[in-house]
């Protein structure tokens, strides 16, 4: 009877033991495949490929140089626009300081040589006036000393004026129209430099350099790719789910990521979930059909796992 009892006991207890195994949740798996989003490195000008300074499966970091194109025409053009600049802040401030030292000194003897002769005619008219009153001379002799007198005073006077203005620097509208050109000419200056900066391409973001599309001593046209890289933050998983699944799944939820041949499991999270089905039976939706809508679900793992990945590779997904 006792045994009868004991064996009824490991009965139980084993099929206590099958159904709470029964009942464990089993992590479902999907199927999918990496894919990475390229960044194809180009330059907006076109040139001579004059040096390619890395090869592919080389790692870059940001700011890394990638390739140059020839540069003589910008270089002569920056050139240019430096010398251009330096004329027009010259002139800029030669207007504002007004004439030259030599200019006005040049006027100054002028006008002392006009003094003299005004006071040498002002002497000869109060003369002539002495002599018109004694009768010692006629009065239209009077009248051409004073004549003469009042011109070399107005002489004095106008040499005076224009010494004044001299000294003065030049107009407001002058001025102006000249900082103008200064700042035509530092423009010029600017798209020069920004041209001839733009014939060496750095790397925009550490990178992977996947392929070189150009060698050394080939025309490149204007945007066309030369380099193209692969950041880690641009590896991502693509993997379908049925419709029936979709509705449980949100962005930010973590996955698991599996690869033949990946020393461990990688860790991921859903950044994308597609709104309409990728494949769609032409028919009216009915319970049959329903389940052959799939939806395009795509993960991205941390960049530092992301270098153990690479595109087209196939992977499994569970989710956790």
């Amino acid at each position: 009877m006792s045994c009868l009892r004991w064996l009824l006991i490991s009965v139980v207890v084993l099929a206590g033991a099958l159904l709470g195994a029964c009942s464990e949740k089993t992590a479902e798996t999907f199927q999918g495949y990496v894919e990475g989003e390229y960044i194809y490195v180009a330059s907006p000008l076109g040139g001579r490929l004059d040096r390619l300074t890395v090869r592919r499966g080389a790692i870059v970091a940001g700011g890394d140089p990638l390739f140059a194109l020839e540069s003589e025409k910008e270089n002569a053009a920056l050139q240019q626009a430096q010398a251009q600049l330096a004329v027009a802040q010259a002139q800029l401030s030669d207007i504002k300081t007004g004439r030259r030292l030599p200019e006005v000194q040049v006027i100054e003897a002028q006008l002392a040589q006009a003094q003299a002769q005004a006071k040498q005619a002002a002497i000869q008219a109060e003369r002539d006036e002495k002599q018109l009153a004694v009768g010692g001379i006629a009065e239209a002799q009077r009248d051409d000393s004073r004549a003469r007198a009042e011109a070399a005073a107005a002489q004095v006077q106008g040499l005076t004026h224009q010494i004044e203005v001299a000294r003065l620097p030049n107009r407001e509208q002058q001025i102006r129209a000249q900082e103008a050109q200064v700042t035509a000419m530092r423009a010029s200056l600017e798209q020069a430099d920004w041209a001839l900066r733009q014939k060496a391409v750095t790397a925009p973001r550490g990178s992977e350099v996947v392929d070189t599309l150009y060698r050394e001593g080939e025309w490149v046209a204007a945007g066309t790719p030369v380099v193209k890289l692969l950041p880690p933050q641009n590896v991502k998983v693509r993997f379908f789910v049925s419709e029936t699944k979709v509705g449980s799944l949100k962005k930010g939820q973590p996955l698991r990521l599996i690869c033949d041949g990946c020393a461990a499991p990688v860790d991921a999270v859903i950044t994308y979930i597609a709104d309409r089905a990728e494949y769609t039976p032409p028919v009216i939706f009915s319970n049959e059909n329903r389940a052959k809508l799939v939806f395009m679900i795509e993960a991205h793992p941390q960049p530092d796992d992301a270098r153990s990945l690479h595109p087209g590779q196939p992977i499994s997904v569970s989710l956790l």
